[in-house]
């Protein structure tokens, strides 16, 4: 399993914006073949900073929502909304806490 991590910055007049189109699009993704967990956490102590935590059977199938027309669909729009450059990893998981 890969673990994907993407921090977004918005433009502070964006993010509720963003919040409404994530409503929309995340039966999508999380419908996407290979995805097996999604989630959209905010940052605590910067209103601007959301996350995306998302569960992926493998590096092909991240790849492949990411060539696909559903990631053609979200990413330019979102994209237009950012303050900063997003950043995102991608992760294992070294160890499970009991």
């Amino acid at each position: 399993m890969l673990i994907r991590i993407v921090k977004m910055t918005f433009r502070p007049e964006e993010t509720g914006h963003f919040q409404e189109l994530f409503e929309g699009w995340k039966p999508k993704i999380r419908g996407f073949p290979g995805c097996r967990h999604l989630e959209l956490l905010h940052d605590v102590d910067d209103p601007r900073i959301f996350f995306t935590y998302s569960h992926w059977d493998g590096p092909a199938d991240l790849e492949a929502y990411r060539v696909s027309d559903v990631f053609a669909s979200v990413w330019p729009v979102v994209k237009g909304l950012f303050a900063a450059p997003a950043e995102a990893w991608s992760v294992d998981r070294e160890h499970l806490l009991p």
